[in-house]
């Protein structure tokens, strides 16, 4: 079964079991490639932080929480942030 097909008959244990199996061949992927997985990951969490703390601080600016803004709001920080920091 693939993740898709265990997401369209939405059985939640087969979508975790498929997810798993991406994951790890992800993380087989990094290997191959010689990027250490974990490494990847704890970046991908800080850029993701970062871009989120610069969300919140221009809705915060403005009166508004994560919560009261909408997707499309949201969105748009968050591009906004990324165009920032663009090297």
């Amino acid at each position: 079964m693939s993740l898709r097909a265990a997401m369209q008959d939405a059985q939640p244990q087969k979508i975790r079991e498929e997810l798993g199996d991406l994951l790890f061949s992800l993380v087989n992927l990094g290997r191959f490639v010689e990027v250490n997985a974990d490494e990847a990951l704890q970046q991908a969490n800080r850029k993701f932080a970062d871009r989120f703390a610069y969300i919140e601080q221009k809705l915060t600016a403005i009166g508004k929480t994560p919560e009261q803004a909408s997707l499309k709001e949201m969105d748009a920080l968050w591009d906004e942030y990324k165009m920032l920091k663009k090297d």
